[in-house]
């Protein structure tokens, strides 16, 4: 393979979706990678299966609620510094930080206070909100400017996005554009130390009077993200108070955090950042190992990453802490210490997202003593503190040698950042990475290089080529919101051999964001056979997942297509002005849309292929619902088959699914093993969905027979996963043996579908995560789709396991989802992942037809 790498033990992760590491402890006070892999554990299980089914629903609520708007001040006007006195929330002292000796949330306000008034250095913006309503603190650390000098600061910046050929010989970008450096802390909210680091350093550079620090701000802008998980820190979990781990959240952005977060990233165009992270020993510090993010520009971005990620080493280092004496090993760069298990392919992490923006040096920091989850618990408090001051030290000596690396090189790490939007504007190839490409990174072999053939353009037709206009409209409104270039066509026209309407979107991927707009629209792609495991999730495309159609223009050129850039969607909202009325349940907003009709006792029948009639009378309410949700209701003769009714759910699902739910517009009630032990009133449910921490031969007697009784007497189950298929046989109900597939597998695969309620007119792809299958199926159950046949993974990582069973091949053609009665309940089993931490929008309407077919009457 041609690499010099040493071979050391593979990072490997037991919750893939949360992100935490085996450990095991060597040294006191220490802890490592397991080098053994295992299992990927999914999403919200870190929580506690009884904590994740329980996400507050006025948190939910919150961050369905906020629109994405940011509190960051635009500038427009106003030089610097920006002073802002916060209010300073109520002591708290249930914060888990104080145990730790480190910063509580509410004592963070009263120090951000105080520092703004030490000089002319510091302010402080609003970034927005968490889930959990408290406020994010962005601090800004630069030299004075006046407004005149602001404003020209801005118009500099947007040149080197928008027109980075002139700007790459602009001598005045050269010699007077601040550098924007932004530094993420305690993401992950009970990774607190970063928080602290970054508030000795903020008060550090507020005061100095050195040369060296008065040139670092004169020449950079320096942006502090003080805690990016308020409900975490305060509370002690890695989740927010939505229970979602907001470092997988990016691209999806559902949570106010991580749209706070890529607001920063276009508004600030940071061209080096760090995200800090706990706990692996020695000090982890990024760039990764393989497989490397294909839409990157990786050439510029490894020879920055690599030489700021030696500077943080040497810093780490020089400390002066040891194993002997303080249980500390020396720093880990995957990249030149790993084989693989670190990897920088999905662009969900925050380091993973900021490239896209212009970032030429991203890293994760993890420090190495750990203080959280059984450590927090049991060790003396003495002892964890001693641990929390040792990762507050080596948080800051990263920040410091950040800031000493973009001060040395500050010309070349903004002439990098244009070089990587001109290549976007430009439709330029990448450069493949080799010792050459990126000069002074070692080791660089070909299992380093992926790259990828940029289309020419993606359309989304308007029309009779668009699967669902509202499900077209908030994949360009979300495209739009992460700053990729939109176009709406004024006129008719042909393109790719293809005939399109007026009014279809076209994304020029000639645009300097292009890695991002590739990165949410491509199929992504298949890569199995690369690596053996995998940090998180492999394959996540929007363009084959969120419900629109999506085309791909490989040639040509675009003169024949006239358009407008847009800054939002048109409006798809519609009601026939005459006649019965049918919506059809496609997308989201649409299944929630309906159940909003429902609950207001509007009439509606299902039509047998997945869609719902309302009557003519319902003409004033469908109105109402069409301008809040977005949708359409077209004119129709069908008169529709059952009644559907309002859907009351008992879930015992993860957070993101309990997070879909209600975005659907579900009323749900989070069950368990545990609350149904305690007494559940099953009156309030007319349906259960089960993915997550509900095992029926743990209930107790009483709890047992109850639910036992909700079935028979006609409440639905919807299942998904081992605990659906689980409970479903436990409690004799549907005629099919599962099959799991390989637990490590995820990625976008080729499904087939029968049409129906359940699946008509879905998408040809879903999402599996631990994929299983349906075999052995009884009388009366239906297949309601099928893994495609040969091999169906479109983009991902789905091995076989060690003896031959559980791969891709094994699943082909098999039924991913499956449906029947027995036992006097509606039974509807999933074996594919239709609501994965809220993010394929285009399968939620899945279960949503899942739930309002089973529900009972």
């Amino acid at each position: 393979m041609g690499i010099s790498r040493p071979s050391r033990p593979v990072l490997v992760t037991t919750a893939a979706t949360a992100g935490a590491l085996l450990f095991t402890t060597f040294a006191p006070g220490t802890a490592t990678a397991d080098p053994t892999p295992r299992p990927a554990v999914r999403e919200g299980s870190p929580l506690g299966a009884d904590r994740a089914a329980g996400a507050p629903e006025r948190a939910a609520e919150r961050a369905l609620g906020d629109t994405g708007a940011s509190g960051l001040d635009s500038g427009r006007g106003r030089g610097y510094p920006r002073e802002r006195k916060l209010t300073v929330p109520p002591e708290n002292p249930a914060d888990k930080s104080l145990k730790l000796g480190l910063t509580p949330y509410h004592g963070i306000a009263p120090k951000l206070n105080a520092l703004q008034r030490v000089g002319d250095r510091v302010s402080v913006e609003i970034a927005g909100r968490s889930t959990g309503g408290h406020e994010l603190y962005l601090v800004t650390v630069t030299a004075p400017e006046t407004a005149r000098e602001a404003a020209r600061q801005e118009r500099m910046r947007e040149r080197i996005e928008n027109a980075p050929a002139s700007a790459a010989k602009d001598k005045a970008i050269t010699s007077s554009y601040k550098t924007p450096v932004f530094i993420n802390n305690n993401i992950h909210g009970n990774e607190w130390e970063g928080t602290d680091a970054a508030l000795k350093l903020i008060e550090k550079l507020a005061k100095a009077k050195d040369k060296k620090s008065r040139d670092l701000l004169a020449r950079h802008r320096l942006y502090f993200s003080v805690t990016t998980n308020p409900d975490g820190r305060i509370a002690g979990t890695r989740a927010n108070a939505g229970g979602f781990d907001l470092n997988r959240d990016f691209i999806t952005a559902s949570q106010p955090e991580a749209r706070a977060v890529r607001r920063i990233a276009i508004d600030k165009q940071p061209a080096v950042m760090i995200d800090l992270h706990g706990y692996v020993n020695g000090t982890l510090i990024e760039p990764t190992t393989p497989p490397h993010g294909e839409n990157y520009e990786y050439d510029l971005f490894l020879k920055n990453s690599y030489a700021n990620a030696l500077g943080m080493e040497a810093a780490v280092n020089g400390l002066g802490y040891t194993e002997e004496k303080d249980g500390v090993l020396p720093a880990v760069i995957p990249f030149r210490d790993q084989e693989e298990g670190w990897d920088d392919w999905p662009p969900i992490f925050t380091p993973q997202y900021m490239p896209f923006h212009g970032a030429v040096a991203t890293h994760t920091i993890e420090f190495p003593m750990q203080v959280n989850n059984a450590a927090y618990e049991t060790q003396p408090v003495a002892e964890l503190r001693r641990r929390a001051a040792i990762n507050v030290d080596i948080a800051g000596a990263a920040m410091r040698a950040t800031l000493d690396y973009t001060q040395k090189h500050r010309t070349s790490v903004i002439a990098d950042q244009i070089e990587v939007f001109r290549r976007g504007a430009t439709g330029a190839e990448q450069v493949p990475l080799s010792e050459e490409t990126a000069p002074g990174v070692p080791g660089i072999g070909p299992e380093d290089v992926y790259t990828t053939e940029f289309p020419r353009a993606y359309v989304i037709p308007a029309g009779r080529g668009q699967r669902s206009a509202t499900a077209a409209a908030r994949l360009v409104d979300h495209l739009l919101a992460n700053d990729v270039r939109v176009e709406r066509a004024t006129h008719g026209f042909r393109l790719g051999g293809r005939t399109y309407a007026k009014g279809s979107y076209v994304v020029d991927m000639h645009q300097p964001k292009r890695g991002l707009a590739n990165v949410m629209l491509a199929d992504g792609r298949d890569i199995s056979d690369k690596v053996s495991t995998m940090y998180d999730i492999s394959g996540w495309s929007l363009g084959r997942l969120w419900g629109a159609s999506v085309d791909t223009v490989r040639g040509g050129g675009l003169k024949g297509v006239h358009a407008r850039v847009v800054h939002a969607a048109s409006d798809v909202g519609h009601v026939a002005p005459r006649g019965d009325l049918r919506l059809r349940l496609d997308d989201p907003r649409e299944v929630a849309a309906l159940n909003s009709l429902l609950a207001k006792g509007v009439t509606a029948r299902a039509d047998g292929k997945g869609g719902a009639i309302l009557p003519s009378s319902a003409r004033g309410a469908a109105k109402a619902a069409a301008k809040k949700h977005g949708v359409a209701f077209d004119a129709t003769r069908a008169k529709g088959r059952e009644a559907l009714h309002r859907t009351r759910v008992a879930a015992a699902v993860t957070p993101g699914e309990l997070f879909a739910l209600r975005e659907m517009g579900f009323d749900v009630e989070p069950v368990s093993t545990a609350v149904l032990n305690a007494g559940f009133d099953w009156r309030k449910a007319d349906a259960l969905m089960v993915s997550a921490g509900l095992d029926r031969a743990k209930l107790n007697p009483a709890a047992k027979s109850a639910l036992d009784a909700f079935l028979a007497g006609g409440g639905g189950l919807v299942g998904r996963g081992a605990a659906g298929a689980a409970l479903n046989a436990d409690a004799g109900l549907l005629a099919a043996e599962p099959v799991e597939g390989n637990g490590d597998a995820n990625g976008v695969v080729r499904v087939s579908n029968a049409g129906g309620t359940i699946t008509g007119g879905a998408p040809g792809h879903s999402f599996v995560y631990s994929p299983s299958w349906f075999t052995d199926l009884g009388p009366g159950v239906r297949v309601e789709q099928r893994y495609g046949t040969g091999d169906p993974l479109l983009s991902g990582h789905w091995r076989a396991t060690e003896d031959g069973s559980g791969g891709p091949a094994d699943a082909a053609g098999r039924a991913s989802v499956v449906s029947g009665s027995a036992g006097g309940a509606d039974v509807v089993l999933f074996g594919t992942e239709p609501l994965f931490r809220a993010h394929p929008k285009g399968l939620f309407p899945q279960v949503g037809r899942a739930l309002l077919s089973v529900a009972r009457s």
